[in-house]
């Protein structure tokens, strides 16, 4: 099922792993957009969306530790049952919650996405497992496509966002419960996850390896990790979630019409995934990372002091068709230059402190939006991750990668 979606040479058991996410994008694209208004409906603010934006990042970053930590213990597919099980009682336990803290406690313990990447536990679980599912240049290709479903899913999910409104005037839903069927249908997606995965490969048909950790590795992986760490705060300051509640505030766009933005948004960055694997071919990984995320950050800076709507959507969507494309290469960088005994511990290394950095920014940008800051978040983060691509270049440019 799905072998379709996978390039040649890649092992039949990645399939799963790609429809899985392509599922998880599309609720993660409409959450990121219903987010700030379901807490708008609830009575809540601009520091409540950064709140809660920080503790579903601060969760998915302890529980990638723990992944790290204690997850050789277990089965992949075992855990990854379990993520999907977690992301169903995510959503309909955010539909059925109507106060602050208890929404809180959910969005740390919970799947929830307000960011346009996956920051969840799945991510390095499926990682994992798609390195070791091919190799060379069909490796990069398959983390290319892996990306692609999530952007393509994820634009379709944004423009999911109207639904709610659909459903108000047809069905005679007030907006509050139009938002909350949205979180259900949350809960049902994580049901349909647990049952494409139940057809991952049982631990008695794979070869059961030993656990492995950083080794000769491991100072070039940590170096990566402190570099992604400088990225991933950057990009918190303004995820999806801080972005649409920038645009409603600043612009006083309606909720349909950010789901419309996103869902072009998200396009562009899918077309974005299928050039990236041509592009690192023609001028190396490393480059591929760096010279497309430069002019992405200048788009965010730009953004931020435009006072036209028009132009400002039409930044943010050059944004999005250079910003993602380093996704896929960045991927295939890590798994390149470690050992492949060590690329499940180097998936879960970078990650870890990647997902406490960008735990922290929400808080920062949803306060700063409600102090009447609202140009502060986009600059600071264009600034940090132009200083982040420059780092990176001086410090791995002669560590490049093949990029195949």
């Amino acid at each position: 099922m799905g072998h379709w979606l996978l390039p040649t040479g890649a092992h039949p058991s990645a399939a799963p792993l790609l429809l899985g996410r392509a599922l998880r994008a599309f609720a993660d694209g409409y959450v990121a957009v219903l987010l700030p208004a379901y807490l708008a409906a609830l009575g809540l603010g601009a520091w409540e969306v950064g709140a809660l934006a920080t503790a579903t990042l601060l969760g998915s970053a302890l529980a990638t530790i723990a992944i790290g930590a204690w997850g050789h213990r277990f089965h992949h597919g075992r855990l990854l049952l379990g993520a999907a099980l977690l992301m169903a009682a995510t959503g309909f336990a955010f539909a059925a919650s109507s106060a602050f803290w208890p929404l809180l406690l959910i969005a740390f313990v919970g799947t929830l996405n307000p960011s346009s990447g996956d920051v969840s536990l799945f991510l390095p679980l499926e990682h994992a497992r798609i390195a070791e599912a091919a190799e060379g240049e069909s490796r990069t290709t398959l983390f290319a496509r892996y990306s692609l479903m999530g952007s393509l899913l994820s634009a379709v999910g944004a423009l999911a966002a109207a639904l709610p409104g659909w459903l108000s005037f047809h069905a005679g839903l007030s907006q509050l419960a139009a938002l909350r069927s949205m979180f259900v249908l949350y809960g049902a997606i994580g049901l349909a996850v647990w049952v494409l995965y139940l057809r991952l490969p049982k631990p008695h048909e794979e070869e059961r390896k030993p656990p492995a950790h950083l080794g000769p590795s491991r100072k070039t992986v940590v170096r990566l990790a402190m570099l992604f760490s400088v990225d991933s705060f950057a990009g918190g300051l303004v995820v999806n979630s801080l972005l649409a509640l920038w645009l409603f505030q600043r612009f006083d766009m309606s909720v349909a019409s950010a789901g419309q933005f996103f869902f072009w948004s998200g396009l562009c960055s899918a077309a974005s995934q299928l050039a990236a694997p041509k592009l690192a071919r023609r001028i190396g990984l490393l480059n591929t990372m760096v010279f497309t995320h430069i002019p992405a950050s200048v788009c965010l800076i730009a953004a931020a002091f435009s006072s036209n709507l028009h132009a400002v959507l039409a930044l943010l969507i050059v944004r999005s068709l250079l910003s993602q494309m380093d996704v896929p290469a960045r991927s295939a960088f890590v798994m390149a230059v470690v050992t492949p005994a060590e690329r499940a511990a180097a998936a879960s290394f970078t990650l870890v402190p990647k997902s406490l950095a960008s735990a922290a920014a929400p808080t920062i940008g949803g306060a700063l939006f409600a102090a009447g800051l609202l140009a502060t978040p986009l600059v600071a983060c264009g600034v940090l991750k132009i200083s982040y691509d420059l780092a990176i270049w001086r410090a791995f440019r002669k560590h490049e990668a093949p990029s195949s």
